[in-house]
């Protein structure tokens, strides 16, 4: 039987204007109009037997009529009813009574709209329990996810399509405070419980360190104490040799591009670089390989070499016109700057992870092991570790983040793009503090606009090819826009920058506005939930997750209140200065 057994008598109004999926009812209880709330669910007559409009109220006006009334005159509740008692409604879905064999079936389409002096009810009490029950208990084409309870009814689960929300890629955002990194670990821990889960955690400030089980693989980018170790993939550490580097990325890397001479010196090295991977490749089994190869393949090859060359060409002398004397070759002093800062960054201490990598990760195979460890499942052969990757970014400086975690990204994709259709192992990348990295507004030719392009892609092309796209921001308004604008996902909490706000109304639907007014006063652990993967648009309270991150908040009245301090400058000082915190 239906989930509604509504009666005239219970009506709240009835339709008065109908317009596309808008809707407004006039009220003649003002009891029941003070009752009503913007953002509730109601219930409306459909021109369909069977059938019930479920709606979501977004505005209601009172005014009073006009009318010249005396001191003496009626009360408001002695008046006439009121012909301007109005509540305009957004329809969301419909709940059919009977699919084949299945019971009270919800969904987000309008087959009908409500004819005029259709009656509308709101949904409350044990109706609305019934109501998120079905929404609750409704099937979905694999294995539910879910973030939470409905804020609308406690008892009811809120569940998330699992392929649609990463099918279609989502954004996850929210204030300093708000929950962010806890529905990102519930989020995690949900994907965790599948048995062929694949998800990377590009974890920018280590702060999901704490979530450690079974399920959970932790790396973390090569710091200067890792080098002196000798610590590599085997013992969780990652290094990120140079010649994995594209062209583009390398030219920002390397080339001064204010410098004259900056054409030259990206020739140059053009040129240079194909030479020395072509020298890593005369080996006859690598043949193959060196017939189709380009400046952008992933081929090691030798940086000492390169910066010969360039030091031959920066103090190259060439044949005069005169017999026997000498003049300037056609490069010489142009290298100049290249090579100081080439040769700059190869001893910087901070980039050791980069130009400083173990012998191990200059060979051909390496690739390919480090590549396994990241994108195999849990399920995988030859000991994957576990179905959530969290790489750690934390030591990486950041000047060039942006290059380095669009580097991983695009390993990543690359090898997801080469592999064949039905080898390919589906993986979601979840790109915390995203703002760092793919930002709104990024220079030309520089490493955040290199970054830009390669996230850009993913967004784009990443569905054809299994990758999934999960942006994590505080601030979604310096985040690029052709990535959010990918994201049919959107689980927003509290939201206090007006500028913030106004991005993430952008992305809600034209008919559901009214939901973008609730990011300031949604509460901590609470979010906006709208996108292809909910079948409701809704308030959500996210679950508290079994493993939380290390969000940092520190408590400051508690802390300044405790009789000792807890300072230690010294070794502060001391791991400034070396770089490195262990």
């Amino acid at each position: 039987m239906t989930i509604f057994d509504f009666v005239d008598t219970d009506a709240l109004g009835c339709v008065i204007s109908v317009d596309t999926a808008a809707v407004v009812i006039r009220v003649e209880d003002l009891d029941r109009l003070k009752r009503l709330q913007v953002n509730r669910l109601v219930v409306l007559q459909s021109s369909k037997s069977g059938q019930h409009l479920i709606g979501v109220v977004v505005k209601i006006t009172r005014k009073p009529d006009d009318r010249d009334l005396e001191a003496d005159a009626l009360s408001e509740e002695d008046l006439p009813p009121n012909e301007n008692n109005l509540v305009k409604i957004t329809l969301i879905g419909t709940l059919l009574d009977r699919v084949g064999e299945q019971r009270n079936v919800f969904r987000r389409t309008l087959e009908t709209v409500p004819e005029i002096e259709a009656n509308c009810f709101s949904l409350e009490g044990e109706r609305l329990t019934r109501f998120m029950q079905v929404i609750s208990n409704v099937e979905t084409d694999g294995p539910k996810l879910s973030l939470g309870n409905f804020t609308l009814d406690d008892d009811a689960v809120a569940y998330l399509n699992g392929n649609k929300l990463f099918q279609r890629h989502a954004i996850v955002v929210g204030s300093t405070g708000s929950g962010k990194s806890w529905t990102t670990a519930r989020l995690l821990e949900q994907i965790a419980e599948l048995p062929q889960a694949n998800a990377v955690l590009f974890d920018i400030h280590g702060e999901y360190r704490p979530l450690v089980s079974d399920a959970f693989h932790h790396l973390k980018v090569a710091g200067p104490s890792d080098i002196e170790s000798g610590r590599g993939l085997d013992d969780g550490v990652l290094h990120l040799p140079y010649w994995l580097l594209g062209y583009e990325a390398l030219v920002s890397l390397f080339v001064d591009r204010s410098d004259q001479n900056a054409p030259n010196q990206s020739m140059i090295m053009t040129r240079t670089i194909t030479e020395a991977k072509k020298a890593n490749l005369a080996a006859p089994e690598f043949k193959e390989i060196l017939d189709n190869f380009t400046i952008d393949s992933p081929v090691p090859f030798d940086i000492d070499m390169v910066l010969v060359e360039l030091k031959r060409l920066d103090e190259e002398m060439v044949a005069g016109a005169r017999a026997g004397s000498e003049k300037q070759g056609p490069y010489h002093g142009k290298m100049s700057r290249l090579i100081s800062r080439l040769e700059a960054k190869r001893t910087d201490r901070r980039l050791a992870f980069l130009f400083q990598p173990p012998a191990e990760c200059m060979q051909m195979e390496w690739l390919e092991k480090m590549v396994h460890n990241i994108v195999a499942g849990r399920g995988a052969k030859d000991g994957a570790k576990g179905g959530i990757k969290i790489i750690d970014f934390s030591e990486v400086p950041s000047d060039i983040l942006p290059l380095m975690v669009s580097l991983l990204a695009q390993i990543l994709f690359s090898t997801s793009l080469w592999t064949k259709q039905e080898k390919r192992h589906p993986i979601a990348l979840m790109c915390d503090e995203a703002h760092l990295y793919i930002p709104e507004r990024a220079q030309a030719d520089s490493g955040d606009s290199i970054a830009v392009e390669i996230f850009e892609r993913i967004a784009k092309e990443g569905r054809k090819y299994g990758i999934g796209l999960v942006v994590i921001s505080q601030r979604p308004s310096e985040v690029n826009r052709t990535v959010l604008s990918q994201c049919n996902n959107v689980i927003a909490m509290r939201l206090t920058n007006g500028d913030d706000q106004s991005v993430i109304r952008k992305l809600l639907p034209d008919s559901l506005g009214s939901f973008g007014d609730l990011l300031p006063v949604l509460d901590v652990g609470e979010a906006l939930v709208v996108g292809d993967a909910s079948l409701l648009p809704t308030r959500v309270r996210i679950t508290e997750p079994t493993l939380k991150p290390d969000s940092q908040t520190v408590a400051f009245w508690d802390r300044w209140n405790e009789t000792e301090p807890k300072s230690d400058t010294t070794n502060a000082i001391k791991s400034w200065r070396k770089q490195s915190s262990t």
